[in-house]
Parts: C-alpha cells; sequence; structure tokens
C-alpha cells in the first residue's frame, strides 16, 4: 500500500516538473525573442566580436526585469533556507567529506558526456580529448567514477561546460538578467542553455528512454543538494557582507559565466572562497 502511494506521488510530481518544465521553456522562447527584436530596435547598440561583449548589454545595469527579478530572488532565498539548507546541513552531517567527495564525482562523471558534447561543439579538441580520456578512466578504474583517477593519477582536470557557455562562444549575447525560480541567476541565452540538457545530455536522453522517472528526479535532486551543501557558508559570508545581496549576486554571476565561457580565471579569484555556483552565479 505504503509502495503504491509512493509511486502515485512520484508519477504526480513527475508529470507536473515536466509540464513545469513545458511551460517554462516557451516562457523562456518567448523572452528570448522579445530580447532579440529590442537589441535590433535598439539605437546605437553595437555587439562586437568578444563573447564577453556580446554578453552585454542593455542600458544601465542590463536588469530591466529588476523589480520582478528581486520579487523571485527573495522567493528563492526564502526556498534555499527553508527546503535546501535543512537537507543540505542532514546531507554534510549523515556523510563524511570522503563520501561526498565520491557522491561528487559520480555526478560529474554522469555529467561528462555533456561536457563532452560541449567541448566539441565549441571546437575545443584538446579539451574534448582530456574529457574523453576522464569518462574512460573514472569509468573503469575510478570505479564507476567514484573515485577521480583521472585527476588524481594521471593529472587530468575536470572542468565544466554546458550549452549556454557553447552559445557564448558562438557570440550570443546574455542579453537581460533573469531570475529563474529555484535555478536562481541566469539570462535568455543561459535559461535556453539550461533547457537544452535534456535534448543534449546523453545519461538524460538514456533515462528517458528507459523511462526510469526516480532516477531522473534522483540526479536532479542529488546535483541540487551537493552543489549548494558545498556553497552554503560562502553564500552565507556573501549575504552578511554585502550591502546588497541581490546585487552582489547578480555582479558575481555575470563575471563568473564570462569566465566560464572564456575557459578563464576561476571563480576563487573573483569572490573568494566562493565556489562554482552552479545554481548560477556572474557581473555588470
Amino acid at each position: 500500500m505504503v509502495n503504491k502511494y509512493c509511486m502515485i506521488c512520484g508519477e504526480f510530481f513527475y508529470s507536473g516538473w515536466k509540464r513545469l518544465m513545458i511551460f517554462f521553456s516557451r516562457a523562456v522562447c518567448f523572452l528570448f525573442v522579445g530580447f532579440a527584436f529590442h537589441v535590433n530596435a535598439a539605437d546605437n547598440t553595437q555587439l562586437t566580436s568578444s563573447p564577453i561583449s556580446k554578453s552585454s548589454t542593455i542600458e544601465g545595469n542590463g536588469d530591466p526585469l529588476e523589480p520582478i527579478n528581486r520579487v523571485v530572488f527573495e522567493f528563492n532565498d526564502l526556498v534555499y533556507s527553508f527546503v535546501l539548507r535543512p537537507v543540505s546541513d542532514v546531507y554534510r552531517t549523515a556523510l563524511p567529506k570522503i563520501a561526498r567527495d565520491g557522491v561528487r564525482n559520480v555526478l560529474q562523471n554522469l555529467n561528462a558526456p555533456f561536457v563532452l558534447i560541449n567541448d566539441v561543439l565549441q571546437g575545443e579538441m584538446n579539451r574534448a580529448w582530456n574529457t574523453s580520456r576522464r569518462i574512460f578512466i573514472n569509468s573503469t578504474v575510478g570505479f564507476a567514477g567514484v573515485y577521480d583517477a583521472a585527476g588524481d593519477i594521471w593529472g587530468i582536470k575536470e572542468h565544466s561546460e554546458d550549452f549556454g557557455q557553447t552559445l557564448g562562444v558562438w557570440g550570443v549575447g546574455e542579453g537581460f538578467y533573469l531570475v529563474l525560480p529555484v535555478f536562481g541567476p541566469s539570462n535568455p541565452r543561459d535559461a535556453v542553455g539550461l533547457l537544452s540538457k535534456s535534448f543534449l545530455d546523453p545519461v538524460s536522453q538514456y533515462l528517458d528512454h528507459m523511462d526510469e522517472k526516480d532516477a531522473i528526479l534522483g540526479r536532479v535532486l542529488a546535483v541540487g543538494i551537493d552543489q549548494y551543501s558545498e556553497t552554503i557558508d560562502d553564500l552565507d559570508r556573501l549575504k552578511e557582507s554585502s550591502i546588497d545581496y541581490y546585487a552582489a549576486v547578480r555582479s558575481i554571476y555575470r563575471q563568473k559565466r564570462n569566465s566560464d565561457i572564456l575557459n578563464g580565471i576561476p571563480v576563487k579569484t573573483l569572490i573568494p572562497n566562493l565556489q562554482n555556483w552552479s545554481l548560477h552565479l556572474t557581473k555588470n
């Protein structure tokens, strides 16, 4: 009886999640098209060949939706505080660091095929070769990715790529700043990149083909909990030290995304001790 109830709840949640993502994808496409018209109609707006320059800009701080974004930002902060934080605290308490590192390694290994696709799409063949080696080594010697043998033994360091970065490399501008419910800081380009993962990620495609709803949901939750648990302390310090927490997060998000697109400086050099915030943190 309990198992049947859990299955019904899981099915309801998953179907609701898919409907939300469909609605969200349509909304983002609408915003993206609207932004394209805005750029074409804007006077004296020039986009250069640099991905960083192209990632700008609407007049001012590039945040014409700031009143709405701030409301969504506050909503997200409540969700993080009352849902993600308690779960992450239990996760950090229940699992020692070595176990959490193993979970992170597995999640990174599952994401590696998606990274590989974006390496190729960006024409980064050396990075694609390194990603291919990481997948093979960590999936075998690394016990299905639990141990980062490629990094620790062979010195092949992990790097992150996504389709939002690929679009940036192709010269697509970031557009206006956008705060997505739950997902956090973004922009039209990165939002499209986020949605594309369900279509471009081989692991997601495989799980969907096999109708592994629990595995899909479990992977999403695991990534969210893992990433948030690693950034709680840094975000708390940022919140305490910022006059305007919203503006600080916006600035860090833009800086980080520009750095990611250029395969450049790590985010630690932008904000001390602030690690990879894949709920998406970058600057004006």
